[in-house]
C-alpha cells in the first residue's frame, strides 16, 4: 500500500472531530455487464479475507491521519457488495466502529445484485448494521435484461425487492431507461410497476454508452435526444414519488442520506481499489483516490465548482456561499429564471427546464 505523507499536516482537535461520511467500493462482480465502465472485476470468488484486511489497513490509516471522526453514513458500491460473506462484512463494520465514531442511527446501505443475495443472507447483513439496501433492478424485462448483460430475470429482482422490504423499511432500486427499443410507455409501464410494488427510492438512469464497453462497441440505434427528454419528463409525472436528485426519487424521508451528504459538499473518505473521496484536514480539502492516497490539495475555487456541480444536480441545490459566489456568474443566473430557481435559504437549484440541459446549464454558470 501507498501513502502520501506530503500532504498531510498537523490536525488540530476541532478538525480530527470533523464529520466524514465513509464510501466502501467492492470492485468483484459475478460478470461485467454490457454497459459498465465502473472500476470492477468478472470474480466471483475472490479472496475475501485478503480484501478485508486491506479494507481494514486503510480504516485504520485514516483513523490515524483524521482521528476517531464521526460517521453520519457508510455506503458499500461496487462491483457488486452483496457478493460479500456477511462475516467480512461484519469484520468492516467492526473496524469502522473501533476507528472512527459511528453516530446513532447512522445509515448504512449495501448495494446488491438480486442473484447474489437470498433472505437468509440478507437478514444476516441488516444483523451486521444495514439498513438499507439498493438493489440492482435496471429493467422488469427478460429481453432487455440480456441486453444489459445482467446475470438476473425480472422474477429474481422481484423476489429480492419482495424480500428486502418484508425485512427492511429502507429499499431502493436502480433501472435504466433510454435503451434503443425503448419507447415512452416502456418507461410508463416500468414507473406503473414501481408504485404498484410500493418502492420508497428508486434511481432511474438514461442508459450512456460507453466507448470501452460491449455495448459501445455496437453500432445502436439509441432513442432521439427529443425522445430521450420525453422519457425524463414522464417518470416525475407518472412515479409515486418525488425527484429530489436529478436521477433519484423517493418518498418522503426516504432519500438517501449519504448521496445527500456528498452532493451538498460534506467531506467522504473512499476506500477500496477504485474509490475515491474529499477529506478535509484543517480547513484544506484534499482529492483521495482510495488506497490512503492523499492525491493533491484542492484549491477554494475547485472544491467550490465541485460543489456547483454536484449541489446543482439536488433539488435543494447549492448553497452561494462567498466561495461559490465567486465562482459563478450569478448575473447569468438572475437573468434565466426559466432555467435557474433562487431559494429562500441562499441556494440556487436547476428547474425542470434546466435539469435537461444541465450540463451545458453548469458551464454556463461557472466563470
Amino acid at each position: 500500500m501507498f501513502f502520501v505523507a506530503v500532504f498531510y499536516p498537523h490536525c488540530n482537535m476541532n478538525i480530527m472531530n470533523a464529520v466524514h461520511n465513509i464510501y466502501i467500493h467492492v470492485p468483484f462482480c459475478i460478470s461485467k455487464c454490457n454497459y459498465c465502465a465502473f472500476f470492477s472485476h468478472a470474480c466471483a470468488a475472490p479472496d475475501w479475507e485478503s480484501y478485508a484486511e486491506k479494507i481494514i489497513r486503510e480504516i485504520k490509516h485514516w483513523h490515524d491521519v483524521l482521528g476517531r471522526v464521526s460517521v453520519p453514513t457508510i455506503f458499500f458500491g461496487g462491483g457488486t457488495p452483496s457478493l460479500l460473506p456477511t462475516q467480512i462484512f461484519a469484520k468492516i463494520i467492526n473496524a469502522i466502529c473501533e476507528n472512527f465514531n459511528l453516530l446513532d442511527g447512522a445509515e448504512i446501505t449495501i448495494e446488491a445484485n438480486p442473484k447474489t443475495i437470498d433472505a437468509a443472507r440478507l437478514r444476516e447483513f441488516c444483523d451486521a448494521g444495514v439498513n438499507r439496501v439498493s438493489i440492482g433492478v435496471q429493467s422488469f424485462d427478460d429481453e432487455k435484461l440480456r441486453f444489459l448483460g445482467r446475470a438476473h430475470s425480472a422474477d429474481d429482482a422481484r423476489r429480492l425487492i419482495d424480500i428486502a422490504m418484508s425485512q427492511i423499511r429502507n429499499v431502493s432500486a436502480d433501472f435504466i431507461y433510454g435503451l434503443p427499443s425503448d419507447s415512452v410507455d416502456d418507461v410508463m409501464k416500468t414507473c406503473d410497476e414501481i408504485n404498484r410494488i410500493g418502492l420508497p427510492h428508486c434511481s432511474m438512469y438514461e442508459l450512456t454508452v460507453e466507448p470501452r464497453t460491449p455495448l459501445g462497441q455496437m453500432n445502436l440505434n439509441m432513442p432521439s435526444n427529443e425522445t430521450m427528454a420525453e422519457m425524463y419528463i414522464t417518470i416525475p409525472k407518472v412515479l409515486n414519488l418525488q425527484r429530489y436528485e436529478i436521477s433519484n426519487y423517493a418518498a418522503h424521508g426516504f432519500e438517501c442520506k449519504h448521496n445527500q451528504n456528498v452532493w451538498d459538499g460534506a467531506p467522504y473518505i473512499g476506500i477500496g481499489d477504485g474509490a475515491a473521496g474529499r477529506i478535509l484536514i484543517n480547513n484544506v480539502w484534499y482529492e483521495e483516490m482510495g488506497e490512503g492516497k492523499l492525491f493533491k490539495p484542492l484549491s477554494h475555487s475547485e472544491r467550490a465548482i465541485e460543489r456547483v456541480i454536484t449541489g446543482m444536480r439536488t433539488r435543494r441545490g447549492v448553497l452561494v456561499d462567498d466561495m461559490v459566489k465567486k465562482i459563478i456568474d450569478i448575473e447569468f443566473a438572475k437573468s434565466n429564471p426559466d432555467m435557474i430557481e433562487f431559494k429562500s435559504d441562499n441556494r440556487i437549484c436547476a428547474t425542470d427546464a434546466g435539469c435537461l440541459v444541465l450540463d451545458k446549464l453548469i458551464e454556463r454558470l461557472v466563470k
